[in-house]
């Protein structure tokens, strides 16, 4: 399970690695607080579900940045832990590393597997294509590819998963409006994505329903303050599976971004049906750093 501890332990990596660059400009001052977002599920830069078109980190176009975070998500009778790294290079292209584990909870000890998890590994790369969240009229538009691995292929397999691994690929556009709500900065994210993954991949790729669909991915914030932040989001997700249909995942979040190092979100999540049961709603939070 991932713990503020292994957080701490995945930070303490991190300022190793980037130490040995001792003339890179670290957590860059030349951008805006929060433009940065969080750190979404699968480990790249955006809101908790919805990766945005932003890259992780404050480093500008003459810098590096480096990120660590990690999320546990808690619904009625699931739990997911992710945590991961992420290094930004330029402001033009992002690589994240992230491990999920879920834990299947009431289905593991309806199976007679109590204390089971599945678990899987994530790469991904970001490209910023053009465009800036603020300082351009068009959006910042960026494209992105997570490729997943499931290392716990045999309940996946058993209800029909095609593949233990498959490649997301997705476009963002992410803009800023400043003043645009009532006199607060309002953010406005569009991601479309093309998958194949069954409930983020953690039930593995494709199924007897079919492979890759194009699904629709959004998020609104307004930050009330340069430090804090409210939205929602919403996420498309494909069905691929016979045995249990796949609803979209919701959320209401907060973010708190009380410097260029730190950010917390949390958000109440509605997961719709999860592997058979019904109605998954629960707490999300989440705790990244920046160098």
């Amino acid at each position: 399970m991932t713990t503020p501890i292994s957080l701490l332990r995945t930070v303490a990596l991190l300022a190793a690695c980037v130490s040995v660059m001792p003339d890179v400009a670290l957590a860059d001052r030349g951008r805006l607080l929060a433009t940065g977002g969080a750190t979404q599920l699968e480990g790249a830069a955006g809101g908790g579900l919805v990766p945005w078109a932003v890259l992780s980190g404050y480093a500008t176009r003459d810098g590096y940045g480096a990120t660590a975070y990690a999320t546990r998500v808690e619904v009625d009778d699931y739990a997911l832990d992710s945590g991961g790294v992420a290094f930004t290079a330029r402001n033009r292209i992002e690589v994240s590393i992230a491990r999920q584990r879920f834990h299947l909870g009431t289905l593991g000890d309806a199976l007679g597997m109590p204390g089971a998890t599945i678990s899987q590994d994530i790469v991904g790369a970001k490209l910023r294509l053009a465009g800036d969240a603020i300082y351009t009229p068009w959006p910042q538009l960026s494209l992105g590819v997570q490729h997943k691995k499931n290392r716990d292929f045999g309940v996946p397999s058993a209800v029909g998963a095609r593949d233990d691994h498959g490649t997301d690929v997705y476009l963002a556009a992410t803009k800023v409006f400043l003043g645009g709500a009532g006199g607060y900065n309002l953010l406005v994210n569009g991601t479309l994505r093309s998958t194949e993954a069954n409930q983020l991949g953690i039930l593995g790729f494709g199924g007897d329903r079919g492979g890759r669909r194009v699904v629709g991915e959004a998020s609104v914030a307004v930050l009330v303050d340069p430090s804090l932040a409210f939205g929602v989001e919403y996420r498309q997700k494909p069905d691929h599976l016979a045995f249990a249909r796949e609803d979209a995942f919701r959320d209401v979040f907060v973010a708190w971004f009380p410097n260029k190092h730190l950010a917390a979100v949390a958000a109440w999540a509605d997961l719709g049906s999860v592997a058979t049961l019904d109605d998954q709603r629960g707490w999300y939070l989440s705790l990244q750093a920046s160098l």
